[in-house]
């Protein structure tokens, strides 16, 4: 297994996560302190994902991990939905449950390699769409 220090890390990150998710910490900062307090809250969040870092877990699980964060901070940053949305997708407690999962064995799965890409596809879209939508307008604004 590892050593006890990293048994009271990942204990660190599960007491963590309970306070900002299941203790509803997350959401009522982002409401109290509009965009200042998601951000802060995802920056508490990232003691999880330093956590498996230092565990070495596969890179693509830190992605993973990344990626519930950001879309944590992301949609928490809009006011109220926003905080709405913080009460239901507790990123914190996905990526505690990604650590305990993936720590003993140090493999990914099939979702981590699912949900970033399927992110990776998604933001190349959005980035491609302003681009097909100013061709589209350039062909259509002067006919040949």
């Amino acid at each position: 297994m590892g050593k006890p220090d990293d048994d009271r890390e990942v204990a660190r990150a599960v007491t963590l996560a309970r306070w900002l998710d299941d203790r509803y910490l997350d959401p009522v900062i982002g409401f109290l302190l509009p965009g200042v307090g998601d951000l802060a809250m995802s920056g508490a969040g990232l003691y999880v994902v330093w956590v498996a870092l230092r565990k070495r877990l596969p890179a693509i699980v830190i992605a993973r991990m990344l990626l519930n964060l950001g879309i944590d901070g992301l949609v928490g940053a809009i006011p109220i939905a926003g905080d709405l949305f913080d009460f239901v997708w507790k990123a914190n407690n996905k990526n505690v449950a990604l650590l305990q999962a993936r720590h003993a064995t140090r493999t990914s799965s099939a979702g981590d390699w699912l949900a970033v890409l399927g992110a990776a596809a998604l933001v190349a879209v959005a980035l491609a769409l302003p681009v097909v939508a100013l061709y589209w307008i350039w062909v259509n604004m002067w006919p040949r």
